[in-house]
């Protein structure tokens, strides 16, 4: 099974290869601005995205252990990447089918990981993704529970 640095990179490949072959499946390099965040400098990202991969591979390992430590992971594999903005284009499409992955790597279902535009949970998800920008995952972790409220766990509450 690949690690979530090269499933990224495989993901973005099939998604951008038919719009943008030149940049497809590659890091971006060049400097970039979403919204008010500043992603960082292009010459940062191979390490940071192999780092992102280490640090949710930790993770996985230790996810069982506590619900918290699951919604952390969660919160923490998309806020992180989004933030680092590893590819020009389609970073959100790329993270919510890794999200996707993780979901079946850990056994749970699906949820919803977008919002109604222009909704009150739209809001607080951009919201939350500034905080996790400073690092801060709890409005993102807030964000993963509320998408798991309307699942049904054997033996999970996630509230």
């Amino acid at each position: 099974m690949p690690s979530l640095e090269q499933l990224a990179l495989d993901i973005h490949r099939e998604l951008a290869f038919s719009l943008v072959p030149a940049w497809a499946g590659k890091w971006r390099l060049s400097q970039v601005v979403v919204g008010t965040h500043t992603p960082p400098p292009s010459h940062e990202v191979p390490i940071l995205m192999r780092q992102y991969a280490d640090d949710i591979a930790m993770h996985l390992e230790h996810v069982s252990e506590s619900e918290n430590l699951l919604l952390e992971t969660l919160a923490y594999a998309e806020g992180r990447f989004l933030s680092i903005h590893p590819f020009l284009d389609f970073n959100g499409r790329v993270i919510r089918l890794m999200l996707s992955e993780l979901l079946f790597r850990l056994n749970l279902p699906s949820v919803a990981l977008f919002a109604s535009p222009d909704s009150e949970e739209e809001q607080a998800y951009f919201k939350a993704l500034r905080a996790a920008d400073r690092n801060d995952w709890s409005a993102l972790i807030d964000v993963w529970k509320k998408r798991f409220e309307h699942v049904r766990f054997p033996q999970k509450s996630f509230q």
